[in-house]
């Protein structure tokens, strides 16, 4: 089974309705201002994944500052894995500074979708007020036994949208203050997987975190897949397109140029992800 535990839908107003919204939250203009930024729809999720031989997605929304903003997309998600509850799992996302942030994962959760995420502040990064601002929804996800999605990025190299200021330290700091959670840092994590290697401390504060693949090929040359599972293992690598950033496809041609095993890629596309939804 292979299983893309990175996507993103947008309801069909939501859509029709971008230009009025880049104007309504900071962090989506920055992101989707530009009309080839795609906003796809769950039909259009699942025909990529029909088209690309992928049997279940995790699909969420974007981590919205206003209440009704985030409260009509997770409606959506819920909506979508209804509609197609053999092809989509759903997580639901909102700013982690939203007030609101716990109250709603708790409806969501109580409503079928499976996990948090991805959640992200675009503008200031993973700061101890986002930290702090998170305890109660990752207390519920912790007694609940459902993973937590969090936005990161690496802090060095080319600037890009949705590119937050966070620091390795910032990352790591975070993961040390939930070590109940279980929690799939996006994006390779912004590369802290590399500190994996380091003898003391850091390999057993990772010991319940997952990586995601979500937009490598922009980010890593394929090498990363085998480098990556030397350091943390392929039990801790969840494959992720971030579509409709990028198709899953070009994943699959990036793993069997990086030297990897069958039995390695199956753990990264869909061993892994299916032990952690229990599916």
């Amino acid at each position: 089974m292979i299983i893309d535990f990175h996507t993103h839908l947008f309801p069909p107003s939501f859509r029709e309705q971008r230009d009025r919204l880049v104007h309504e939250d900071p962090a989506f203009k920055a992101i989707y201002r530009s009309p080839h930024a795609r906003l796809a729809s769950a039909e259009d999720l699942v025909q990529a994944m029909d088209d690309a031989g992928v049997h279940r997605s995790v699909a969420f929304g974007f981590p919205w500052e206003k209440r009704e903003l985030y409260v009509r997309h997770n409606d959506y998600i819920l909506e979508s894995i209804q509609r197609y509850p053999d092809r989509l799992t759903g997580f639901c996302a909102f700013s982690p500074l939203s007030p609101g942030a716990a109250g709603e994962a708790e409806r969501c959760l109580d409503q079928g979708l499976s996990g948090v995420g991805e959640l992200a502040v675009y503008g200031s990064g993973l700061t101890g007020k986002v930290v702090q601002a998170l305890k109660e929804t990752m207390d519920l996800c912790a007694r609940r036994h459902v993973p937590f999605l969090l936005h990161t990025n690496e802090p060095v190299g080319h600037i890009y949208p949705g590119k937050t200021p966070n620091t390795l330290k910032q990352i790591y700091n975070f993961v040390k203050t939930y070590p109940a959670n279980r929690i799939v840092l996006a994006h390779w994590g912004g590369g802290l997987l590399f500190y994996g290697l380091m003898k003391k401390e850091v390999r057993e504060t990772l010991h319940n975190v997952w990586f995601d693949t979500a937009a490598s090929p922009f980010l890593y040359i394929p090498d990363i897949y085998r480098i990556a599972g030397q350091i943390i293992g392929f039990d801790k690598i969840l494959f992720g397109s971030d579509y409709p950033l990028i198709r899953p496809g070009r994943y699959f041609q990036e793993m069997a140029s990086a030297g990897l095993t069958l039995d390695q890629i199956d753990q990264i596309n869909g061993s892994n992800a299916a032990g952690l939804l229990g599916v």
